[in-house]
């Protein structure tokens, strides 16, 4: 296999390249990709980052954790369900979908986002409806793409 991931303090990179044997992605061995990203975080990152991945999980018992565009995330049907990431000042939510920041933009006041990311802090966090409604929102949208 053809991939390399790496953690370090705050960041974590990884290589998506496929191996030439399976055709896999490197994210199909990235099992734990999430839980090594946030066991290396700072203690009042590492428990928000946490909460969130463990919520997430409860809402999507199917998804799993991998690798999504150079990300710790999680994956639901073999798309990108949701990375957390803690940053220098913030921690940003990726729900990997425009569309889905869009329909809760009337809920982020006092939250600074673009189309592809939620920003926070520990002090300032999200609210647990809102990180439900997102993943919930991303569930939907992914389930809406692939009819089973």
């Amino acid at each position: 296999m053809l991939s390399s991931v790496t953690r370090s303090r705050g960041g974590f990179e990884a290589s998506m390249l496929p191996d030439a044997a399976s055709g896999r992605r490197a994210y199909d061995d990235a099992m734990g990709a999430m839980q090594d990203y946030i066991a290396g975080l700072d203690s009042a990152d590492r428990e928000l980052v946490e909460r969130i991945r463990a919520r997430a999980l409860e809402l999507v018992p199917d998804a799993t954790e991998g690798m999504s565009y150079g990300m710790p995330a999680l994956r639901y049907r073999d798309s990108p369900l949701l990375s957390v990431m803690s940053a220098k000042g913030h921690i940003g939510l990726y729900p990997f979908s425009p569309a889905v920041v869009s329909a809760v933009e009337g809920e982020l006041e006092g939250y600074s986002w673009s189309k592809g990311t939620i920003r926070f802090t520990a002090e300032h966090p999200l609210p647990e409806t809102l990180v439900d409604r997102i993943v919930a929102l991303r569930r939907d949208e992914i389930d809406a793409a692939k009819p089973r």
